[in-house]
C-alpha cells in the first residue's frame, strides 16, 4: 500500500476540480482546512483494574450544507491523517448526494477485537460522554464505521443522551432497527452502488454479462457481490482480508461463497484450488473491478497492471493521486468513491430525518429513495462529466464544490465566524430546511 499521507492525497483531488472550475483562491483555502480538529485522551479501565490511555480524534470538517456527518472507526492504526482524509470526503459526498449533511470522521486508536465486551462498551460510553459537547443531531452525527456497529451506536446514543438529559436518537446513525435505526441500512452502500453502476453501464451501452472482481467480502463488498451476481453479472473473483479466490471461466455463486466462509472461517479455504492473493485479484482482466476494502490499494507501483475498463470504488480512497493519474491515461473509467458508495450516507440520512420527525419508513420506501438519490446524483455527475471534458472524480468534485458555493450563499456556517461576511446585528442563525419524505 502506498504511504503517501492519505489527507495530502485527498487534496490534490480537490486542488485539481479547483483549478477546472476556477474556483476562488479565497474558497479554496477555507476548503483545504477542517474546521475543527478535536483529540482527546480517553481512560479505559481493564477487566483487570488496569488503566489504559486511549487516543481518540473527531475532525469537523466542513457544515455549510448541515451537521457534520461522518462515520467512528475503531483501529489500532487510526491516525489524524487519515481521520482528516476521511472527514473531507465526507464533505464532498454528502454535497455530491445532495443530502443536508457537513463531513466529518472520527476514530480511537484501539484494535476493539483485544477488549471484553464490558471493556468495550465503558469505552464507547467515555467517547460519547466527552464528545458530547462538540456534537448532537443538529450539530454533528457520527455513525458506524471500520470495526463499529449497532450496538456501539445504541451505547453511544444512550450515554449522550444521559449527558443533555433527554432520549436523543438522532445524534447517531446506524442504530439498531428497533432502536431508532432505520430499513434498509445494512445493505444501502452496496446497493448505491449497485444503482450507480446501472446506470454507468446503460450510458456505456455495455452487454451483459460482464465480469467483476470483488475486493472485500465485509458488508459492502458482500452486497454489492450478491446483487451484481443476481443481476447479469459474473462475479469471477472475490476476497476477504486472508486472501483471494478466483474462477475466470465459471465464476462464482456469490451467496453459495458467503455460505462457505462462514462453514470454512475464510474464501481460500472454501475454494483452496482457487485461492489469488489481493494484489492479483486487483490485476486480472476483468470489466469491472470493485475495490470495496482499504485506502490506497492501487497506487503508483500496481496502476499501470489494472486491466479492469471500470474501477467502481466501494471503499474509501482505494485509488491514491499518483495511481488516479496513471489509470487516467490509460483511460479506465473510474467511478469515484464520493460517488459509488455514497449510499450508505444517504440511507443514514434517511434514518436521522426519520427520527427528527417520528416516522418510520418501510424497506420499500428506503430503497426507492435511494435509488432516486443515486440515479440523480449519478446524472448530474454524468453531465459535468460531457459537458466539461473531465474524469468522473473531477466532475463528482465540481458538483460537490459547486452545491457548497451554492449553501455558502444562502445559509451561513454554524461556527463559520472566518466566513461571516454580514454584521452581528444581521446575521441570523441558519434553518437547514428539510424537503419532504424522499429527500
Amino acid at each position: 500500500m502506498s504511504q503517501q499521507n492519505p489527507f495530502e492525497s485527498a487534496l490534490v483531488l480537490l486542488r485539481q476540480a479547483a483549478e477546472k472550475m476556477q474556483l476562488e483562491d479565497s474558497v479554496l483555502k477555507i476548503l483545504l482546512v477542517p474546521e475543527r480538529v478535536i483529540e482527546l485522551s480517553l481512560p479505559l479501565k481493564k477487566d483487570s483494574g488496569e488503566l489504559e490511555i486511549i487516543r481518540g480524534y473527531r475532525v469537523q470538517y466542513n457544515n455549510w450544507l448541515g451537521p457534520y456527518k461522518g462515520g467512528l472507526r475503531f483501529h489500532p492504526q487510526v491516525d489524524m491523517n487519515e481521520v482528516k482524509a476521511l472527514a473531507f470526503w465526507m464533505t464532498i459526498k454528502n454535497a455530491v448526494c445532495n443530502v443536508p449533511f457537513g463531513g466529518g470522521k472520527g476514530g480511537l486508536e484501539i484494535d476493539p477485537k483485544t477488549l471484553s465486551k464490558e471493556e468495550l462498551e465503558r469505552l464507547t460510553r467515555e467517547f460519547a460522554k466527552e464528545l458530547a459537547p462538540n456534537v448532537g443531531p443538529e450539530v454533528d452525527v457520527p455513525a458506524p464505521d471500520v470495526n463499529t456497529n449497532g450496538q456501539i451506536m445504541d451505547w453511544f446514543r444512550d450515554e449522550y443522551s444521559k449527558v443533555v438529559g433527554k432520549d436523543s436518537p438522532a445524534v447517531v446513525t446506524g442504530k439498531p432497527v428497533g432502536k431508532g435505526g432505520s430499513l434498509g441500512r445494512e445493505e444501502a452502500t452496496g446497493m448505491g452502488g449497485f444503482f450507480v453502476l446501472e446506470q454507468l453501464v446503460e450510458k456505456l451501452s455495455l452487454e451483459k454479462p460482464l465480469t467483476v472482481a470483488v475486493q472485500g467480502f465485509g458488508n459492502v463488498g458482500l452486497h454489492i457481490a450478491r446483487l451484481l451476481s443476481e443481476n447479469g453479472y459474473k462475479v469471477v473473483a472475490l476476497s476477504d482480508s486472508k486472501g483471494g479466490v478466483s474462477d475466470l471461466e465459471n465464476g462464482f455463486d456469490v451467496r453459495e461463497a458467503e455460505s462457505n466462509k462462514k462453514e470454512k472461517g475464510s474464501l481460500g479455504e472454501s475454494y483452496p484450488d482457487k485461492k489469488i492473493t489481493n494484489e492479483e485479484l486487483l490485476e486480472l482482466p476483468v470489466d469491472i473491478l470493485v475495490p470495496a476494502a482499504l485506502e490506497g490499494v492501487i497506487n503508483k507501483d500496481n496502476a499501470g497492471k489494472i486491466q479492469a475498463k471500470i474501477i467502481l470504488e466501494m471503499a474509501n480512497g482505494p485509488i491514491t493521486a499518483e495511481g488516479d493519474e496513471i489509470l487516467n491515461q490509460k483511460e479506465i473509467k473510474v467511478v469515484p468513491d464520493v460517488l459509488a458508495n455514497s449510499g450508505g450516507v444517504t440511507v443514514s440520512y434517511f434514518e436521522w430525518y426519520q427520527n427528527m420527525h417520528k416516522e418510520e419508513w418501510s424497506e420499500e420506501d428506503v430503497n426507492k429513495k435511494l435509488k432516486e438519490k443515486m440515479v440523480s446524483s449519478f446524472a448530474e455527475v454524468w453531465g459535468i462529466h460531457e459537458e466539461k471534458n473531465v474524469n468522473f472524480r473531477t466532475a463528482a468534485y465540481i458538483l460537490a464544490i459547486q452545491r457548497l458555493l451554492d449553501s455558502r450563499l444562502h445559509v451561513e456556517p454554524v461556527q463559520g465566524d472566518a466566513l461571516r461576511e454580514e454584521s452581528e446585528e444581521n446575521f441570523e442563525e441558519p434553518v437547514f430546511n428539510l424537503p419532504a419524505g424522499s429527500n
